[in-house]
């Protein structure tokens, strides 16, 4: 369950460890979206290269947030 009041709080280092998950996730993509669809980065690659790049970035920041998810339902 994600709001659990009967649960303990998360020591410092889960709740550091959450956090920096939480970033990566969203770095991640964003950089798979920039590569995607900003023009202005001035890529050597073809189009088709670029989208698949980029949704590379973006499904392993997916995969990424989904185990961040997975391993903190289980340790409740």
């Amino acid at each position: 369950m994600l709001f659990n009041s009967n649960s303990k709080q998360k020591s410092p280092k889960r709740r550091f460890l959450l956090i920096l998950g939480v970033v990566t996730f969203i770095s991640v993509t964003a950089l798979g979206l920039m590569i995607m669809f900003w023009d202005a980065m001035n890529l050597p690659l073809a189009d088709w290269q670029r989208y698949l790049c980029g949704a590379f970035f973006i499904f392993y920041g997916i995969l990424r947030f989904s185990r961040l998810l997975k391993k903190d339902d289980n340790e409740s």
